[in-house]
C-alpha cells in the first residue's frame, strides 16, 4: 500500500530518512517499522514563520517495497536520416537534438563557439586579463549562457510543455536526483559542463552532428523556402528545416536576417545593475537567525516594486554566488551571475532591473534595431565608465541612493575588478530614479537588504533578447519563410533554462510536420 502526504521537518531532519519516516507514521497513525520506504516528491523550504521547516509531499511505501526507477533514454540510431539544421548549441538547440532524434531526424548542430573545455580557457581570458572572444565566451559556446552562468532550473513556464521531461533528461546525463522535487533546481556552474558533454555525447551516439567553431552567415531559401545555411568557410549545408536557436546576444544574426529581408522586430526588455551583498545578510533576513548552520543552503530572494508606473524586480538572483562578466564583443560591460552546486561563496547577487519599453527609447518605430542599439549604448558607456579591460562601474547602495559617489567598495565577486562610479552616468535618467525609489522600498520589505555593505554593478542588459523573430502560433515557422523555425531566447520565446529547451523540444515537433 502506498500513501501521498506532506509533511513537515526541521532543517537537520530533512534528510534523515528515519527521521522522516517518523514523521510520516505520525501523521498516519501508523508504527515507524510499517513504512517501508518513503520517496520525497517535492520539497521546499517556509521561511515564514519564527522557526524555518521544510514542507515535503512525500510518497510512503508500507509494508512494500517501490520499484527501481530508471532514467535512462534510449534513443535510436538516425545515422541515414532526413537532416534538420540546428543553430545554435545551448539548452533551446540541444533539447531540440535530442527531440529530433527521438522522432527518427538527424540534428546537425552548427554552434559558432567551443566545446564546454575549450571555452574555459576564453572564460580566464576574460576574467584575468579583461580580453573578450567575440566568438567564444559565457554566451557563445557550447550549452549556452546557462553553462557557466550557473544552472538555475526554476522557471515559471509551466504550461508550455513538460518540465519533468527536460529535468529528467538532464538527470539522464548525470545532474543529481534533488532537481526533480527541489522548488527551486540548481545544477550549478561547476557540475553543467560534464553533463553537457553527456549530452553531446548522446548525440553524436545517436548519428547526429555537433560543429563548433561553425558559424552560419547566410540562410539559404529557395521561393521563401528553407533548403540549407551557409557557414564561414563557405560550405553549404542542405536541408529543409533549420530552428534557428542562437540565443539572446547574437547580433550578428539579426543583422544576418535583416540583410536577407527576413523579418524582425524590436522588442522589450529589462535593463538595471547587478546587486551583491555578502550572504550572511540575505541568510539573517530570510532565515530570522544570525547563523543558518549546516543544514540550510544559502538564502535567495525575490523583490519586485512599482515605482512610477514602471516594474523594478530582481532577476536570476545566485546565493553563494559570482558577479561574471558577460560581454560578446569589445569595448562593452555586461554582468550576470552564477553559483556553483554548493552555492559554498561568500556573497550573494541578484540582476535589478527595470523594464525597458518601446516608447521608452526615440528613433525611428519601425526600425528593428532601435532597442538593440539602446541596450548596446549603454554596455559601451559602462565600458568607458571602467576604464577598460572589463572593470565595471560600481556603486554602495545606499550612496547610490543618496546620490554620491562612493569613497571606497567593498570587496565583491566580480573577478576584472570594480571601479567607483555615480552610476548616473551609465544608467538612463529614468531608470537611475527608479532604482533610487525601489531599493529603500525594498529594504522595507527585507530586513537588512538597504545597506551600503551592498554593491551595484553595472549593467545588466541581457536579461532578454531585445530582438523577436515572429513565427506562427500554430506551426512555429516564420511567417514568411517555410522551414525556418525561430526559437529560444534569442527569438524572443523563451527566458531561461527550461523554457528554453521547452522550446527547443516544441520547435523540432514542429519541424518533423515538414521534413
Amino acid at each position: 500500500m502506498t500513501k501521498e502526504l506532506e509533511i513537515v521537518a526541521l532543517p537537520e531532519e530533512h534528510e534523515d530518512e528515519s527521521a522522516l519516516k517518523r514523521i510520516a507514521a505520525v501523521t498516519l497513525k501508523i508504527q515507524p517499522n510499517k513504512i517501508t520506504s518513503l520517496k520525497i516528491l517535492k520539497r521546499s523550504i517556509d521561511a515564514r514563520g519564527r522557526k524555518v521547516v521544510y514542507r515535503m509531499q512525500v510518497k510512503v511505501f508500507i509494508d512494500e517495497q517501490p520499484m527501481p526507477e530508471s532514467y535512462t533514454i534510449k534513443y535510436p540510431n538516425i545515422n541515414d536520416a532526413k537532416s534538420v539544421i540546428i543553430i545554435g548549441a545551448g539548452p533551446a538547440g540541444l533539447f531540440a537534438a535530442l527531440r529530433c532524434i527521438e522522432l527518427g531526424l538527424k540534428p546537425i548542430v552548427l554552434e559558432r563557439g567551443k566545446d564546454v573545455k575549450q571555452r574555459r580557457r576564453d572564460l580566464a581570458d576574460i576574467n584575468k586579463q579583461g580580453i573578450v572572444n567575440p566568438e567564444s565566451n559565457y554566451c557563445f559556446g557550447e550549452g549556452g549562457a546557462g553553462t557557466y552562468s550557473d544552472g538555475k532550473l526554476y522557471t515559471r513556464s509551466t504550461k508550455r510543455g513538460d518540465v519533468n521531461e527536460v529535468l529528467k533528461a538532464f538527470v539522464a546525463h548525470g545532474a543529481a536526483e534533488d532537481i526533480l522535487i527541489d522548488a527551486r533546481p540548481h545544477i550549478g556552474t561547476n557540475k553543467l559542463p560534464q553533463i553537457i558533454t553527456a549530452i553531446r555525447e548522446t548525440i553524436q551516439n545517436a548519428g547526429g552532428e555537433i560543429h563548433f567553431d561553425c558559424k552560419v552567415t547566410a540562410l539559404d531559401i529557395q521561393f521563401s523556402k528553407i533548403i540549407g545555411v551557409k557557414i564561414a568557410n563557405g560550405d553549404h549545408i542542405k536541408a529543409s528545416a533549420v530552428i534557428l536557436a542562437t540565443g539572446h546576444s547574437a547580433a550578428d544574426v539579426f543583422q544576418m536576417l535583416h540583410s536577407q529581408n527576413i523579418l524582425i522586430e524590436a522588442k522589450p526588455f529589462a535593463l538595471g545593475v547587478r546587486i551583491e551583498h555578502p550572504q550572511y545578510i540575505i541568510d539573517q533576513a530570510q532565515y530570522h537567525c544570525e547563523n543558518r548552520g549546516e543544514f540550510l543552503p544559502p538564502s535567495y530572494y525575490s523583490l519586485v516594486e512599482q515605482v512610477d508606473d514602471r516594474g523594478v524586480f530582481s532577476f536570476c538572483m545566485c546565493p553563494g554566488g559570482i558577479i561574471a562578466p558577460c560581454a560578446t564583443d569589445h569595448n562593452e560591460i555586461v554582468v550576470n551571475g552564477w553559483s556553483p552546486s554548493k552555492r559554498n561563496n561568500p556573497f550573494a547577487n541578484s540582476g535589478t532591473v527595470v523594464q525597458v519599453n518601446m516608447e521608452d527609447v526615440p528613433g525611428d518605430m519601425d526600425d528593428p534595431f532601435r532597442m538593440h542599439n539602446f541596450q548596446h549604448s549603454i554596455e559601451q558607456l559602462a565600458f568607458k565608465a571602467g576604464g577598460g579591460k572589463l572593470v565595471a562601474p560600481g556603486q554602495r547602495m545606499v550612496d547610490f541612493v543618496e546620490g554620491r559617489q562612493s569613497a571606497s567598495l567593498p570587496v565583491n565577486s566580480y573577478l576584472p575588478g570594480t571601479k567607483s562610479v555615480e552610476l548616473k552616468e551609465v544608467l538612463p535618467l529614468w531608470i537611475h530614479q527608479r532604482l533610487q525609489k525601489a531599493l529603500p522600498a525594498f529594504g522595507r520589505k527585507m530586513k537588512g537588504y538597504y545597506t551600503n555593505e551592498a554593491i551595484l554593478v553595472g549593467v545588466e542588459s541581457r536579461t532578454s533578447s531585445p530582438i523577436k523573430v515572429p513565427r506562427d502560433k500554430e506551426t512555429l515557422q516564420h511567417p514568411q519563410i517555410s522551414g525556418l523555425f525561430p526559437c529560444g531566447e534569442g527569438a524572443g520565446y523563451a527566458g531561461g533554462i527550461i523554457s528554453a529547451a521547452i522550446d527547443g523540444i516544441n520547435c523540432a515537433s514542429a519541424a518533423f510536420k515538414v521534413v
